[in-house]
């Protein structure tokens, strides 16, 4: 780029796919000294992942250790096991994404374009290492070393092996049976919805590992293709819709020896294995029901593979999966988190009696430890912060409560990142008590900065957000209106974190007001409110729109009511769709990417979680599908969708549009070629933006 260019916003998002180039992640931090190892890529822009160690006793705290960019290969040589994890995982970069270490961080695994990789970690390091590549008999997915550091563990091609990381030889234990099964990965469902992205895990005593074993064959076939390209073969995808069949999940323990016992339990009963946690005191499994109503909490006896149900939770809508939990404690104690009605509170239990204050709405167990937890949880519903929380009911914040933060403890070594209302950039401190160091972040810094207005809106006291045209005086000339929420379970927009609204504020730079809504169902506000939602995906979500948009309306006279688009992506995107069909009073046009537009198209452990059984609960699919309102279509719609998305599949939006065009009704539909869920594209991304501003624009003009 030449000094007379100037960079975009888009281009700029773009080109540091979102920004998330360049930051340090992925922590692991050491738990008997200061030093930590971490990922970063060389630049906001290199999409290369690195390997660095961070040694806060050292006097050049920050050391690379393995360049990824000297060791080839390219992610074109990727199996496609592997990038179905990445999608799950919404990774978007490449090079090091992921690693594991052994138990006192001495050794450190990963991989490169597929191949395996182990270094010995120095207690000290002034130079970058010299890794040694591990063999194997193809590209390998999620190689995990043992907790002694004499193991190595890998799937290839749905094989589970383990490698003698002294002699290097390579051992089969576990093969498929077919093309539709596989062993060591999760399950679609279970990563992309239940969100346990590992398929294996080593336990005590590092002889013998507990192994997800999966057979697809009675899942639906669903085919993912490539028109642009007619010359390739469709791919085969099994995905499980609602009220279909998912894939059979089971455990196995297989040790180094060979041997195989299988765990037993009711798999008709409890067909979802939510998470497995291995700590000192126990291997903790948490099994759910179809209807994800009752949750098993079982502690397996790694001798036997015997289970035995130890907690059963019961739950009229659903129950719900939380980060590092359930788990043992180093004595055996069983940790929870659940919610608490009489307070209306995610709260910690050990054992069954809570340790954790009400009001304090807990959403993750981070670290366990003889006398305390370390965990995050939120202050409010649009701040985050970590907490020490001790087994004698204390609680002590570890980070700002006004912020959005989170953490990764071990010992006395703690990370923190942090962000606010007011910075764009996060700020990683590692601490141990008494050195701290604040980590290099690489991230560019945006061009745009966001001047949010953060409000209680309505009866309800929606949290909202209002961004105005940089430089704009309050009280100026009217302005036209962009609705830009997600809406659904699981996710918040409004929060205090600047840079999640970095392309809102763009958007208002180009002549408009923003408008963020966080509705029922989001999470932060507490269980009540999560399960508002139950078996009502569409109206309760959509009032709050318009309830969130009279009220910034209210409050900020220029922001025009009679030119409102709305625009989102995913469950965003349904929701953007479903605004103009339901609510054209309210909603004059709307940008709708990658939209679910029929539940029933979409995949089990999600949709029946809120909506129940389609078989049984016809009524609440009809109420939330966007087919029948097809009808309704009276204001400019465009709709966007990846032609590779394995996760909302594009039938969502070509059975929408075959229902608009059926009733006559005018609308837009941007096919992308070869893109999935994630869009990471460079041009794509950019020329995105570029499309919504012109067709808001027209849409919305006077």
């Amino acid at each position: 780029m030449s000094s007379e260019q100037v960079e975009t916003f888009p281009r700029q998002k773009a080109r540091t796919r979102f920004f998330q180039l360049g930051r340090p992640r992925s922590f692991s931090c050491s738990p008997t000294d200061s030093r930590a190892l971490f990922i970063r890529s060389a630049s906001g822009s290199d999409d290369q992942g690195s390997l660095w160690m961070l040694d806060l006793d050292a006097p050049t705290p920050e050391t690379l250790l393995v360049n990824a960019a000297h060791l080839g290969g390219s992610d074109l040589d990727l199996p496609d096991a592997e990038r179905a994890r990445r999608e799950r995982m919404r990774e978007v970069a490449a090079g090091i994404t992921s690693f594991s270490t052994d138990s006192a961080m001495d050794r450190a695994l990963f991989t490169v374009s597929g191949i395996p990789y182990l270094i010995d970690i120095p207690q000290s390091a002034d130079a970058e290492l010299a890794p040694t590549e591990i063999p194997a008999p193809g590209p390998v997915v999620d190689p995990r070393i043992s907790a002694d550091g004499k193991h190595a563990a890998f799937v290839v091609e749905g094989a589970f092996y383990v490698v003698d990381l002294a002699s290097m030889n390579v051992t089969q234990l576990a093969s498929p049976q077919g093309d539709n099964d596989f062993w060591g990965l999760a399950d679609f469902v279970s990563a992309e919805e239940l969100e346990r992205i590992r398929g294996y895990w080593w336990l005590k005593g590092s002889r013998s590992l507990l192994v997800q074993h999966t057979d697809e064959s009675d899942v639906e076939i669903r085919w993912i293709s490539d028109p642009a390209n007619p010359e390739k073969e469709p791919v085969q995808h099994r995905y499980p819709i609602a009220g279909t069949a998912n894939p059979a999940v089971r455990l196995a323990i297989l040790g180094l020896d060979g041997s195989r016992i299988d765990l037993d339990w009711d798999h008709d009963t409890f067909p979802y294995v939510s998470s497995v946690h291995v700590s000192e005191g126990g291997v903790a499994i948490s099994l759910l029901t179809r209807d994800q109503r009752t949750q098993s909490v079982c502690r397996l006896d790694i001798a036997t593979g015997a289970l035995t149900e130890i907690a059963q939770h019961v739950d009229d809508c659903w129950v719900d999966v939380i980060h590092g939990v359930p788990a043992f404690l180093s004595d055996g104690r069983l940790i929870e988190v659940l919610p608490d009605s009489a307070t209306d509170t995610y709260r910690v239990l050990i054992d069954g009696a809570p340790i954790s204050p009400a009001g304090l709405q807990i959403s993750a167990v981070m670290e366990t430890a003889d006398d305390h937890l370390i965990v995050l949880a939120q202050p409010t519903a649009i701040t985050q912060a970590g907490y020490r929380l001790g087994l004698d009911g204390s609680c002590e914040a570890l980070t700002d409560t006004d912020a959005w933060s989170s953490l990764t403890a071990s010992g006395d070594m703690r990370i923190v990142m942090r962000t606010s209302a007011t910075e764009t950039r996060t700020v990683y401190t590692a601490s141990n008590g008494t050195t701290s160091h604040v980590i290099t972040n690489l991230a560019e810094t945006p061009i745009v900065t966001p001047r949010a207005h953060f409000i209680k809106a309505g009866a309800r006291e929606l949290n909202a957000i209002v961004l105005l045209p940089t430089g704009y005086e309050h009280g100026g000339e009217k302005l036209p209106v962009i609705v830009s929420p997600y809406g659904g379970p699981h996710a918040q927009r409004v929060i205090s974190a600047a840079g999640s609204f970095l392309t809102e504020q763009w958007l208002a730079d180009q002549g408009f007001a923003v408008v963020i809504v966080d509705g029922t169902g989001t999470p932060g506000r507490g269980p009540a409110w999560e399960r508002e939602i139950h078996l009502d995906l569409a109206l309760g979500i959509l009032q709050d729109q318009v309830d969130g948009l009279e009220a910034c309306a209210a409050q900020f006279p220029e922001l025009d009511t009679d030119r409102v688009g709305i625009r989102g992506w995913s469950f965003g995107g349904y929701l953007a769709a479903l605004a103009v069909l339901d609510r054209p009073d309210r909603f004059h046009a709307a940008v709708a990417g990658a939209p679910v537009t029929e539940w029933r198209l979409y995949d089990t452990a999600y949709t029946e979680r809120y909506l129940g059984d389609p078989a049984t609960n016809a009524d609440a699919y009809d109420m939330s599908s966007l087919l029948p309102r097809a009808p309704q279509l009276m204001r400019p719609l465009l709709i966007i969708h990846g032609l590779a998305d394995d996760n909302v599949l594009v039938a969502h939006t070509l059975q929408l549009s075959s229902a608009l065009l059926a009733a006559g009704k005018a609308h837009d539909v941007l096919p992308l070629s070869g893109v999935t869920h994630m869009t990471p594209q460079e041009i794509i991304t950019e020329n995105l933006l570029l499309t919504e501003v012109e067709f808001f624009a027209s849409a919305l003009r006077a």
